[in-house]
């Protein structure tokens, strides 16, 4: 039994350092470039091109409903908001809190994210 584990330990260390070197690192991967071979004047001409990623345009909601999820990403002026501040919000419940989008406060459960409330133009 010894010798089995021996052997396996043996053959783990070995190859470790081989797997770790079996892709070689290529920068980002949002950032490539690209070899580009374009017809000029004269003949072929070789351009070296950078591909970058660009992140999609943040689509803001304004009217959240009651029952769906909650994302703070799509949230104009997201912030927590603290109900003694506001006049018409009262204590959230447990498990509960309030959170800014656009002008409006949203009642959201902390760990499901789910809209349970929302006061429109409260905030101004």
């Amino acid at each position: 039994m010894n010798r089995f584990l021996i052997a396996a330990l043996a053959t783990t260390m070995v190859a470790t350092p081989t797997l770790a070197a079996a892709q070689p690192y290529r920068g980002p991967a949002h950032n490539s470039a690209h070899t580009v071979v374009q017809q000029r004047g004269h003949g072929p001409v070789v351009v070296k091109q950078n591909t970058r990623y660009r992140a999609p345009a943040v689509q803001y909601r304004s009217n959240w409903r009651k029952g769906e999820r909650f994302d703070s990403r799509q949230a104009r002026n997201y912030r927590q908001i603290d109900y003694r501040q506001y006049r018409g919000l009262k204590a959230p419940p447990r498990g509960y809190h309030y959170v800014q989008s656009g002008n409006d406060a949203v009642l959201v459960g902390i760990t499901s994210g789910i809209v349970a409330a929302v006061f429109a133009s409260l905030i101004r």
